[in-house]
């Protein structure tokens, strides 16, 4: 078990979580560019971060992370998937997905509220879950109104070949949490 950043905080853990909050939307935003193009929706590693930035800086500090990165695609920096940014590119097909990482962090974030103990590999896949079915369920309709496309369609193109590398990624993400822990280089 290791000892809660937030039970002794240094004078300089505020600065801590802005430099962990900016490192984690820098690490979401390469995650764009290591991707597998399929339709409209491209399998990125993206996932990956958004989910590793919530157990790693909680709900608060991970949602602000992911609001980071989509502000930095919205004013032009290209850190949506394929080097890409914009108003269009936020509010095209892959919105849903974008705006729904902003709950991922914050549900993902709530398996690691207390900061008490390691996150657990059962803790981690309940909330990284519920987190990833955020995502779907904001993404899928939105790919589908976008795309003028049928239940069905959507589901095809949005979520059934996301799946398995998701539920990958979500036990990656657990495992690299688990790891940073037990080096004691967590976050505050």
């Amino acid at each position: 078990m290791t000892e809660s950043p937030l039970s002794n905080p240094s004078p300089l853990a505020n600065t801590h979580r802005i430099v962990w909050t900016a490192l984690m939307a820098a690490l979401i935003a390469a995650g764009a560019y290591i991707q597998i193009p399929l339709g409209p929706v491209p399998i990125s590693m993206q996932t990956y971060f958004v989910l590793l930035t919530g157990f790693l800086l909680g709900s608060i500090y991970g949602s602000l992370a992911v609001a980071l990165y989509l502000t930095a695609g919205l004013i032009g920096l290209p850190v949506y998937a394929g080097g890409t940014s914009g108003v269009a590119k936020l509010f095209g097909p892959t919105g849903g997905f974008l705006f729904g990482f902003l709950l991922v962090a914050a549900v993902a974030g709530i398996a690691t509220r207390d900061h008490e103990s390691k996150l657990g590999w059962g803790s981690g896949a309940l909330w990284g879950g519920l987190a990833l079915a955020t995502t779907y369920t904001l993404g899928v309709p939105w790919l589908k109104y976008v795309l003028d496309l049928g239940w069905q369609e959507a589901f095809y193109a949005g979520m059934l070949p996301f799946l398995p590398g998701a539920v990958l990624k979500l036990l990656l993400a657990i495992g690299t949490c688990r790891f940073l822990a037990d080096r004691r280089l967590l976050p505050p």
